[in-house]
Protein backbone atom coordinates (compact mmCIF):
# COMPACT_ATOMS: atom_id res chain seq x y z
CA UNK A 1 0.00 0.00 0.00
CA UNK A 2 1.35 3.36 -0.90
CA UNK A 3 1.80 6.22 1.50
CA UNK A 4 -0.58 9.17 1.11
CA UNK A 5 0.99 12.10 -0.61
CA UNK A 6 2.12 14.74 1.85
CA UNK A 7 1.46 18.32 0.93
CA UNK A 8 3.34 21.20 2.30
CA UNK A 9 1.52 24.44 3.00
CA UNK A 10 3.27 27.73 3.16
CA UNK A 11 3.72 28.82 6.72
CA UNK A 12 2.16 32.13 7.73
CA UNK A 13 4.57 34.92 8.47
CA UNK A 14 5.37 35.46 12.10
CA UNK A 15 4.19 38.78 13.50
CA UNK A 16 7.76 40.10 13.46
CA UNK A 17 8.07 39.18 9.77
CA UNK A 18 4.82 40.91 8.82
CA UNK A 19 5.30 43.69 6.33
CA UNK A 20 5.12 47.09 7.90
CA UNK A 21 2.50 49.40 6.52
CA UNK A 22 2.56 53.18 6.30
CA UNK A 23 -0.75 54.47 7.67
CA UNK A 24 -0.29 57.90 6.08
CA UNK A 25 0.35 56.42 2.62
CA UNK A 26 -2.56 53.99 3.02
CA UNK A 27 -4.92 56.82 3.96
CA UNK A 28 -3.66 58.98 1.10
CA UNK A 29 -4.31 56.13 -1.36
CA UNK A 30 -7.81 55.53 0.06
CA UNK A 31 -8.73 59.20 -0.22
CA UNK A 32 -7.27 59.61 -3.71
CA UNK A 33 -9.26 56.58 -4.83
CA UNK A 34 -12.36 58.35 -3.49
CA UNK A 35 -11.45 61.50 -5.43
CA UNK A 36 -10.12 63.72 -2.64
CA UNK A 37 -7.13 66.02 -2.99
CA UNK A 38 -5.48 66.05 0.44
CA UNK A 39 -2.37 66.78 2.40
CA UNK A 40 -1.83 64.72 5.55
CA UNK A 41 0.22 65.64 8.60
CA UNK A 42 1.25 62.81 10.93
CA UNK A 43 2.26 63.06 14.58
CA UNK A 44 2.43 60.80 17.62
CA UNK A 45 0.01 61.86 20.37
CA UNK A 46 -0.47 59.86 23.60
CA UNK A 47 0.97 56.68 22.01
CA UNK A 48 -1.44 57.02 19.08
CA UNK A 49 -0.87 58.13 15.51
CA UNK A 50 -2.75 61.31 14.65
CA UNK A 51 -3.30 61.86 10.95
CA UNK A 52 -4.62 65.37 10.33
CA UNK A 53 -6.14 65.68 6.86
CA UNK A 54 -6.24 69.04 5.09
CA UNK A 55 -8.66 69.32 2.18
CA UNK A 56 -10.79 71.89 0.36
CA UNK A 57 -13.89 69.75 0.99
CA UNK A 58 -13.78 68.85 4.72
CA UNK A 59 -17.56 68.46 5.08
CA UNK A 60 -17.67 65.38 2.86
CA UNK A 61 -14.93 63.70 4.89
CA UNK A 62 -16.35 64.69 8.27
CA UNK A 63 -19.98 63.79 7.53
CA UNK A 64 -22.95 64.37 9.77
CA UNK A 65 -21.77 64.69 13.39
CA UNK A 66 -18.38 63.25 12.36
CA UNK A 67 -19.89 59.90 11.31
CA UNK A 68 -18.01 59.62 7.99
CA UNK A 69 -14.74 60.53 9.70
CA UNK A 70 -15.34 57.89 12.39
CA UNK A 71 -16.10 55.22 9.81
CA UNK A 72 -13.03 56.13 7.75
CA UNK A 73 -10.92 55.92 10.92
CA UNK A 74 -12.37 52.49 11.72
CA UNK A 75 -11.61 51.17 8.22
CA UNK A 76 -8.06 52.53 8.24
CA UNK A 77 -7.35 51.00 11.65
CA UNK A 78 -8.67 47.62 10.45
CA UNK A 79 -6.59 47.72 7.25
CA UNK A 80 -3.40 48.74 9.02
CA UNK A 81 -3.81 46.42 12.01
CA UNK A 82 -4.43 43.50 9.64
CA UNK A 83 -0.97 44.14 8.14
CA UNK A 84 0.89 45.08 11.35
CA UNK A 85 -0.56 44.17 14.75
CA UNK A 86 2.05 46.22 16.60
CA UNK A 87 1.09 49.55 15.08
CA UNK A 88 -0.47 52.10 17.46
CA UNK A 89 -4.12 53.11 17.15
CA UNK A 90 -4.76 55.72 14.46
CA UNK A 91 -6.84 58.83 15.07
CA UNK A 92 -8.06 60.82 12.08
CA UNK A 93 -8.88 64.52 12.09
CA UNK A 94 -9.99 66.75 9.24
CA UNK A 95 -9.00 70.42 9.32
CA UNK A 96 -8.97 70.37 13.14
CA UNK A 97 -12.61 69.19 13.41
CA UNK A 98 -12.02 66.64 16.19
CA UNK A 99 -9.91 69.03 18.26
CA UNK A 100 -12.59 71.74 18.06
CA UNK A 101 -15.34 69.24 18.87
CA UNK A 102 -13.33 67.97 21.86
CA UNK A 103 -12.85 71.50 23.19
CA UNK A 104 -16.60 72.19 22.87
CA UNK A 105 -17.39 68.91 24.64
CA UNK A 106 -15.05 69.72 27.54
CA UNK A 107 -16.64 73.19 27.80
CA UNK A 108 -20.16 71.70 27.81
CA UNK A 109 -19.11 69.18 30.48
CA UNK A 110 -17.75 71.98 32.69
CA UNK A 111 -20.93 74.04 32.23
CA UNK A 112 -23.06 71.01 33.15
CA UNK A 113 -20.93 70.35 36.24
CA UNK A 114 -21.42 73.97 37.30
CA UNK A 115 -25.21 73.63 36.99
CA UNK A 116 -25.13 70.42 39.05
CA UNK A 117 -23.09 72.20 41.74
CA UNK A 118 -25.46 75.17 41.74
CA UNK A 119 -28.80 73.29 41.70
CA UNK A 120 -27.90 69.90 43.16
CA UNK A 121 -29.89 68.13 40.43
CA UNK A 122 -28.86 65.20 38.24
CA UNK A 123 -28.41 66.38 34.64
CA UNK A 124 -28.32 64.24 31.51
CA UNK A 125 -26.12 64.97 28.52
CA UNK A 126 -27.18 63.95 25.00
CA UNK A 127 -26.47 60.45 23.65
CA UNK A 128 -22.78 60.11 22.74
CA UNK A 129 -20.41 57.64 21.16
CA UNK A 130 -17.71 55.97 23.26
CA UNK A 131 -14.98 58.50 22.45
CA UNK A 132 -17.14 61.51 23.37
CA UNK A 133 -18.16 59.85 26.65
CA UNK A 134 -14.49 59.20 27.41
CA UNK A 135 -13.75 62.91 26.86
CA UNK A 136 -16.54 63.96 29.26
CA UNK A 137 -15.64 61.41 31.94
CA UNK A 138 -11.97 62.50 31.78
CA UNK A 139 -12.88 66.18 31.85
CA UNK A 140 -14.84 65.73 35.10
CA UNK A 141 -12.99 62.87 36.83
CA UNK A 142 -11.02 65.17 39.15
CA UNK A 143 -13.98 67.43 39.99
CA UNK A 144 -14.59 66.91 43.73
CA UNK A 145 -18.25 67.97 43.52
CA UNK A 146 -19.65 65.84 40.68
CA UNK A 147 -19.54 62.30 39.34
CA UNK A 148 -20.46 60.89 35.94
CA UNK A 149 -22.18 57.67 34.89
CA UNK A 150 -22.92 56.31 31.41
CA UNK A 151 -26.40 54.90 30.87
CA UNK A 152 -27.60 52.93 27.84
CA UNK A 153 -30.15 54.46 25.50
CA UNK A 154 -32.76 51.94 24.42
CA UNK A 155 -32.60 51.19 20.69
CA UNK A 156 -29.21 52.89 20.20
CA UNK A 157 -25.55 52.02 20.39
CA UNK A 158 -24.95 55.35 22.11
CA UNK A 159 -25.20 56.12 25.80
CA UNK A 160 -26.04 59.25 27.77
CA UNK A 161 -23.97 60.58 30.62
CA UNK A 162 -25.61 61.45 33.92
CA UNK A 163 -23.81 64.16 35.88
CA UNK A 164 -24.78 64.21 39.55
CA UNK A 165 -23.52 65.61 42.84
CA UNK A 166 -20.74 63.39 44.18
CA UNK A 167 -21.92 61.08 46.95
CA UNK A 168 -19.96 61.66 50.10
Amino acid sequence: MSQPEQRTHPQPHAVNDAPTIDPQATLREMLQTLGFEVTIRQELVDDQILLDIQTDDPGRLIGRSGQTLSELQYLLNRLVFHQDTKIPRIILDVCGYRQQAKEQLVKRAAETAEKVRRWGDVLELEPMNAYDRWVVHNALKDDPDVETTSVEVEGSDKKVILVRPRRR
